[in-house]
């Protein structure tokens, strides 16, 4: 289970205890901000696409949207969300709980600039529903980010 793996790759960083499990489903923006209790932007959201050959990990609020010109602009390519066998065959995680977190190899994850605007996020953590609040600094530490994108609208 996804979950799991979450667990295990933020155990070496002591903060597995962190990962919030919920009774009801977080699958989506809005499902998720009612199982934190928050506003539907500090929820960050994980997109799957792929560029080229490889998946990528496009990580928004939860109330952006991704622009299409400037994805096109920034990746050189037309955005192509994976499916959700895709996702889970590519990324490792299902649909619902795709996070940055202990993805496959060689999944390049970008942040977009949407986040910035937050002190903590809500990322999920390999379930439909897990989340963990974290600090904008600490989204870019356990991520492995590549480099911060502005994709959104």
């Amino acid at each position: 289970m996804s979950i799991e793996r979450v667990r295990a790759y933020f155990k070496q960083f002591g903060i597995e205890e962190r990962i919030l499990e919920f009774s009801v489903s977080s699958a989506t923006v809005e499902l998720a901000a009612q199982a934190v209790g928050c506003e539907p932007g500090r929820i960050a959201k994980t997109l799957s696409f792929m560029v080229g050959e490889q998946p990528i990990l496009i990580v928004a609020a939860g109330d952006a949207r991704v622009d299409n010109a400037k994805y096109k602009a920034q990746f050189h390519k037309k955005a192509k969300m994976l499916t959700p066998d895709e996702a889970a065959e590519l990324i490792g995680h299902a649909v619902g709980g795709v996070c940055p977190f202990a993805v496959n190899e060689g999944v390049a994850v970008y942040l977009d600039e949407s986040l910035k605007k937050y002190e903590t996020v809500f990322p999920a953590c390999g379930s439909s529903n897990s989340a963990i609040e974290l600090t904008i600094e600490e989204l870019e530490k356990y991520s492995g980010f590549e480099s911060w994108v502005d994709v959104g609208k």
